[in-house]
């Protein structure tokens, strides 16, 4: 068994390339040797900026011997099917096939053996293929050569079992020779094995693993932090990133000049991290300090004096420009620089920002009376305002502060603080690891911009479609389930969204496209208030918030069930909107849910859930016969022939009563409770009683009190989307 060692050596590979790069050199050349049969063991790659390195441990000397067999016509078969036979098999003439008999005859059979070869020649093919073939998201050429690879590839290191497996590509032939650092170790040096190439690389000053580098680069900005009684602000996508930039990091602390203090830190901090790749440091008041830590690539003989002063000028220049923005954008307040998002279109059927602005301020005072603590009119002027920083010079530097510098320039300007924080949180949760909005005012905000965004691309109908998701609708339904289930707010989804659907009827767009044939607009019941789609409005309207409120389903159904539950009893409880009982608010669905779950983990609400089944599948059967909804009426209980059916009559009237009003105080598991009652007189009523009688009359009055069984549990969810 032998190792495979192979490092291609280029110029500076761009440090977001170099992971994947790694994982594609593993998957295509351990893919083309399974594909000739040859497997190794612990396949792995290495990346510095400099070098792609693969290592394969036992590898066999030689590819497996391979047995091949063609089956061919049949013995006495037309020439002309055993010529091509014959040319497809390679073969001479039909004497060196074999025959074989079977049940349905005698027929030719091909058996060529193929003796294995050495494994070296085989990877000799593979990995100029491989290099030819690299997925490189951008690739050059160079020279007068044909080869492309990310940057101008100098030299390959090809070994098999210590020994060179001889190839070229592009006049580029491997060898066992590498280099070290650029500077401090610049010459050619050969290598046997991956320990000793590992060894050498790290004696010519090249850490080889960049998670050991990242470990370095971590600990020394550290030590350099705590020397200064500094805190190291954690960054682990920038780590990564500058453990792709070096081959040997040596951390260096520089100073920030007293007199950029004054610019928010977010902006010091944006442009030290996107511009300079600088690490950044707290006090221990969590207040940025003016110091960063800079990784070099060398070990300078100044011990690194030059290049921290060469490091702190550029910083000083970028710090100006950044200064000179701040100041020119104070100059401005927020409400005039609403204007000027007239010109800036957010999607050219849903109109412009400032459209957008004056739709979510709108609608954020709409929203404030569900939020605990939000001032409807605060909560308009913080939506209307939430967008103008679009329009700065600052944020249009640094897209990533946007928000943030609005927060920053309503301070400025004089405005409620709680407006400030509103504005820098509206975007939040961008993603499932963001926190929601920690304001009333930015629960508002929030809410009011997503929703926005939700209904407008619905009734244009930009769906998500599979995968396509471009306007990122998923993440915000997903990001209005959070700021409404962890802030535990009582918002009406179906009236917002509803009234949100009219509103943009009323501005001129059509829901034409929404319309089935049948379908009408209806009055929508919402906690006893009617939620009017106006006739003269398109009846559209109705199924597409239908369909966002499915959608809406969806995304809470992923929420909670990486959460643990179960997605068919989201189903369950949303199924309810379909029986007449509108499910919008998300606080009481979770609820329900959870006591859902808690039930039906229970001997009796598994045994009730069976014997609610039973009752559904009878009364599917018999309402073909007689018609859907022929058995919804009250049974006559002067009909009641057995104990059974009037034990069962009793404990039903009694479970939804008790059922209905646990339902209303919204104590879902009191009306579990109630339901469970029902299980003993459910069982004993499908062992004594026969529901399909001779006596019609008799039929027809249990199949009601079937009716009543299904009732009494969609009090609380329907439980024909419940599994088991």
């Amino acid at each position: 068994m032998s190792e495979l060692l192979l490092e291609l050596f280029s110029e500076e590979i761009p440090a977001r390339m170099q992971k994947r790069a790694g994982e594609d050199l593993v998957r295509l050349v351990t893919d083309a040797l399974k594909a000739a049969g040859v497997e190794g063991r612990n396949a792995r790659a290495f990346a510095t900026p400099r070098r792609l390195t693969l290592v394969i441990d036992g590898l066999p000397d030689k590819t497996p011997d391979v047995k091949e067999e063609r089956k061919g016509p049949k013995v006495g078969a037309p020439q002309q099917a055993i010529d091509g036979f014959l040319r497809a098999a390679g073969l001479a003439s039909i004497d060196e096939a074999t025959v074989r008999e079977d049940k349905k005859g005698a027929f030719y059979v091909a058996v060529t053996e193929r003796q294995g070869r050495d494994t070296g020649a085989l990877i000799a093919e593979i990995v100029p293929a491989v290099i030819r073939a690299f997925p490189w998201p951008k690739s050059m050429r160079w020279g007068a050569g044909t080869l492309r690879w990310v940057r101008p590839l100098h030299s390959i290191l090809c070994l098999l079992g210590g020994k060179v497996v001889n190839f070229e590509i592009d006049g580029i032939k491997s060898g066992n020779a590498t280099r070290g650092h650029r500077f401090m170790a610049p010459d050619a040096f050969a290598v046997t094995d991956f320990a000793d190439y590992e060894m050498k690389l790290l004696d010519a000053k090249v850490v080889l693993d960049p998670a050991k580098r990242a470990h370095f680069i971590h600990d020394g900005a550290r030590a350099l932090a705590e020397a200064e009684g500094l805190v190291l602000v954690e960054d682990e996508a920038l780590l990564h990133e500058v453990a792709g930039l070096v081959e040997w990091p040596v951390p260096l602390i520089g100073r920030i000049d007293d007199e950029f203090m004054s610019v928010p830190q977010e902006v010091l901090t944006s442009t030290m991290r996107a511009n300079q790749k600088y690490f950044a440091l707290h006090d221990k008041t969590g207040k940025l300090a003016p110091r960063f830590v800079v990784i070099a690539n060398l070990e300078a003989e100044d011990g690194g004096k030059a290049i921290v002063n060469g490091n702190e000028r550029v910083l000083r220049a970028r710090f100006a420009d950044a200064r000179f923005l701040w100041d020119q954008d104070r100059k401005q307040t927020l409400t005039s620089r609403l204007p000027k998002l007239q010109e800036v279109v957010f999607h050219a059927k849903l109109g412009t920002v400032h459209d957008k602005a004056m739709r979510i301020g709108k609608l954020a005072k709409s929203l404030a009376p569900f939020v605990r603590g939000a001032a409807a009119e605060k909560a308009r002027v913080a939506g209307e305002l939430a967008k103008a920083d679009l329009t700065t010079g600052m944020v249009g530097e640094f897209p990533e502060l946007q928000g943030l510098m609005g927060a920053y320039y309503a301070r400025n300007d004089g405005l409620d603080d709680g407006i400030a924080h509103a504005i820098a949180e509206h975007y939040s949760p961008v993603g499932p690891t963001d926190d929601v909005p920690s304001t009333p005012l930015g629960k508002a905000v929030a809410l009011a911009d997503k929703v926005d965004t939700l209904v407008g691309f619905w009734v244009i109908e930009e769906k998500p479609t599979g995968s396509k998701d471009p306007y990122a609708l998923r993440r915000a339904a997903l990001g209005i389930i959070r700021i409404i289930l962890e802030g535990e707010l009582r918002v009406p989804l179906l009236r917002i969204v509803v009234a949100e659907a009219v509103q943009w009827s009323l501005r001129g767009l059509s829901f034409q496209s929404w319309l089935t044939q049948g379908k009408l607009a209806t009055a929508m019941e919402f906690s006893g208030e009617d939620v009017i789609v106006d006739p003269s409005y398109p009846s559209g309207v109705e199924l597409m918030v239908h369909d966002l409120l499915a959608f809406f389903a969806d995304r809470l159904k992923v929420y909670l069930r990486d959460r643990g539950a179960r997605h068919d009893l989201v189903d369950a409880v949303f199924s309810l909107n379909e029986l007449g009982q509108v499910q919008d608010d998300l606080v009481l669905i979770v609820k329900r849910v959870e006591a859902l779950s808690e039930f039906l983990a229970t001997e009796d609400g598994k045994n009730l859930l069976a014997g609610y089944k039973r009752a559904v599948n009878i009364l599917r059967i018999e309402e073909k016969k007689d018609g859907e909804g022929a058995f919804n009426a009250a049974p006559d209980a002067s009909l009641f022939a057995q104990d059974e059916e009037k034990a069962l009559g009793a404990a039903i009237e009694a479970a939804t009563t008790e059922a209905k009003a646990a339902v209303a105080r919204e104590d879902f598991a009191a009306a579990m409770s109630a339901l469970a009652k029902l299980r003993a007189p459910v069982d004993a009523f499908f062992e004594k009683v026969t529901v399909n009688a001779d006596d019609a009359k008799l039929r027809a009055n249990r199949l009601k009190l079937l009716a009543q069984i299904r009732a009494a549990l969609h009090e609380v969810a329907d439980f024909s989307k419940v599994e088991g």
